[in-house]
């Protein structure tokens, strides 16, 4: 077999191969024999079609068949043999099979060249102080507070501002061309007078009405209205009050911190909220050292990153945004986003993180850090934990969906960022 390497680029790499007229014929042999093993054509004997005849008969399925594993084989060997991995499978061009001529095509593929990611040293990196004043943790507090509010029942009989009031509603809307929409009923909705998202106007009509009363007005939302579907639009509202309460929020004192949890007292609670902002406030810090590290690292591989590794990303990017608006019980295919605008905007960062990773491989590969056993089994019980599966069943699904190696190389990458760290000129400002 004759093959040649050709450098297209830095990235982009031709194999030009040529197989010989004896290994073509023998695999077309080959196949017409298999093919004629399960032939059943008029007038023969099933297994007994001569190969000639065979050869006639499914002339196309037999040469593309014998083309596929020779060419499949060729590539892998050829490539083999050089130490060469392409990032995606070679595009095949040009190929010619005849029985009786040698096996001609050209193997178009990416690859990601060595390089040297320079001296880490000279990376220099700030980090963001932590500092978690009184205010901050005084509004921590105060939301504890609020989540802790409970809601009872007013001794008046007549909604008030502040008051929650519990209702019936019946709501008709009315278009800007005059068309009405159908009733749309709820029972036992709870609005609070005076909360943001309720409709304009609709504080000053239920603010007066009594226990048990029904009241029917109409509003006509704002042309500039936030939802546009209401903008310029006009309700007619049915209203009746059902409950009356008035949210409380508990003092800010020694027995609520009790209430919370295991905490003696105020103090003790306001030293725990503290500590949390200190610990989220150091996280994001080291999170955004991090963040600062791989945009450095991508600014030093000195070529274009291969097409297919950023439509790798790019799939990853949508595929894990698709299973959070899941999580989250939203159908993708529902919603109003246009997809291939989001595709669009993500060429570019996806770009930097195949750009990062290719630097943190390449110092993984120059420093020979490696994962070990010991290191995977300790990733596996990490999922374990969070999941409430055993780290045999996680290691089991992982490997019969292909996912270890990855595993392993997301590994082996954190690894590097934790020696760049480790070598970069950090400052805190």
């Amino acid at each position: 077999m004759k093959t040649e390497l050709v450098d297209v680029s830095e990235t982009r790499k031709n194999l030009v191969v040529e197989i010989p007229t004896d290994t073509v014929d023998a695999e077309i042999s080959r196949v017409t024999a298999r093919y004629g093993k399960a032939a059943k054509l008029p007038g023969f004997r099933p297994g007994k079609v001569p190969a000639r005849v065979v050869k006639q008969r499914f002339r196309g399925q037999i040469l593309q068949d014998a083309a596929e594993h020779l060419v499949g084989h060729a590539v892998e060997d050829a490539l083999t043999e050089r130490g060469v991995q392409p990032v995606d499978s070679p595009d095949i061009q040009n190929m010619v099979i005849e029985e009786g001529q040698p096996l001609t095509f050209t193997a178009i593929f990416d690859v990601v060249p060595s390089f040297d990611p320079g001296d880490l040293s000279t990376i220099e990196l700030r980090r963001q102080p932590v500092v978690v004043d009184e205010e901050a943790v005084d509004q921590s507090l105060e939301r504890l507070r609020e989540r802790a509010a409970r809601f009872e029942p007013v001794d008046g009989t007549v909604v008030e501002a502040g008051h929650t009031a519990v209702v019936d509603l019946i709501r008709q809307g009315t278009d800007t061309d005059g068309r009405r929409g159908e009733e749309d009923r709820h029972q036992q909705v709870s609005i609070e007078l005076g909360a943001s998202a309720n409709p304009p106007g609709f504080d000053d009509q239920v603010a007066g009405m009594s226990l048990g009363e029904t009241k029917s007005f109409t509003l006509t939302y704002p042309n500039d209205y936030s939802n546009p579907d209401l903008a310029g639009s006009t309700v007619d509202y049915t209203v009746t009050v059902k409950e009356i309460k008035r949210r409380v929020v508990p003092a800010l004192d020694d027995e609520f911190a009790k209430d919370l949890g295991d905490f003696e007292s105020l103090d003790a609670l306001r030293a725990r909220v503290r500590a949390d902002l200190e610990a989220e406030a150091t996280e994001a810090s080291e999170r955004q050292l991090r963040n600062d590290l791989l945009k450095k690292l991508a600014e030093r591989v000195p070529f274009t990153v291969p097409p297919a590794l950023i439509d790798r990303e790019i799939d990853r990017r949508v595929q894990d945004f698709a299973r959070r608006l899941m999580d989250q019980r939203i159908d993708p295919r529902q919603t109003n986003i246009d997809w291939a605008a989001f595709r669009q905007g993500q060429a570019e960062p996806a770009a930097d993180s195949v750009k990062s990773a290719m630097a943190l491989d390449e110092i993984a590969r120059r420093e020979s850090l490696t994962v070990t056993e010991e290191d995977l089994e300790a990733e596996l019980a990490k999922y374990a934990e969070g999941t409430g599966r055993s780290a045999a069943a996680i290691r089991a699904r992982l490997q019969q969906d292909g996912e270890l190696p990855r595993l392993a190389a997301g590994l082996r990458r954190e690894k590097a960022v934790a020696w760049a760290l480790g070598n970069a000129r950090i400052v805190t400002i």
